[in-house]
């Protein structure tokens, strides 16, 4: 584990960066499900004190992200499935009704941050870089909210994806060939920029919920991992 604290300390604290850098390692499954964590070795790693490991610790079990058992200490929570459904419902609804809004008006600046992203996600693909490819697809959907001024409404969704994007980490890794879904994009970019909102939702709810049959393979293929 290799985090990246910031020096302005003004603008994210230290407990702050540590608890974004763990939920980060989580989530992208450098840290794997059920792996037991050790405040002290997570003090040494972090090279801070054990307070704000602690405090990590407490957010990220209210996130679901960890689970602290008497006598067994504090593990990294198994990938719930019905909190994955449950999350993949959310997404659908939202971000179908997102990519409407983005339909009717989307700032050209943010258009042309797609793109960009489009065009990242394309070499990652043909790199077979796994944790960028990834981020990206993280950065695609966060632009459309913000690009219809609904920052907040991903931020809090973010809140209750962790189990799902964990699942879709786990099935990257596990099938690097993420084609389809960059396509997926693609297409839904393009039926921003002809304002089609009926084909931009259509897209959207099919590459939000394509996932679920990939689900039911990954908790056959790796059962340890999942609740």
């Amino acid at each position: 584990m290799k985090p990246i604290f910031t020096s302005n300390i003004a603008y994210r604290s230290v407990r702050d960066q540590v608890y974004e850098a763990l939920k980060e390692q989580i989530i992208s499954l450098s840290i794997l499900p059920g792996t037991a964590l050790s405040e002290n070795e997570m003090a040494a790693e972090f090279k801070v004190s054990r307070t704000p490991i602690r405090e990590s610790f407490v957010r990220l079990a209210q996130e679901g992200l960890v689970q602290v058992l008497p006598q067994r200490g504090t593990l990294v929570a198994l990938i719930d499935r019905e909190l994955v459904e449950e999350a993949r419902f959310m997404r659908s609804q939202l971000e179908c009704a997102i990519v409407e809004l983005a339909c009717q008006s989307l700032a050209e600046a943010t258009l042309q941050q797609l793109d960009h992203n489009l065009q990242q996600q394309k070499l990652s693909l043909e790199q077979e870089n796994v944790d960028y490819i990834f981020k990206l697809d993280q950065q695609f959907h966060a632009l459309l909210f913000a690009g219809v001024n609904k920052t907040n409404t991903w931020n809090t969704m973010s809140l209750l994806t962790a189990h799902l994007d964990r699942s879709r980490k786990l099935r990257l890794l596990d099938n690097y060939d993420w084609q389809q879904i960059y396509e997926q994009h693609v297409e839904i970019v393009e039926a921003i920029k002809r304002k089609d909102c009926t084909t931009a939702a259509a897209i959207m709810k099919q590459h939000i919920n394509r996932g679920q049959d990939d689900l039911a393979a990954l908790n056959e293929k790796y059962p340890h991992y999942f609740a």
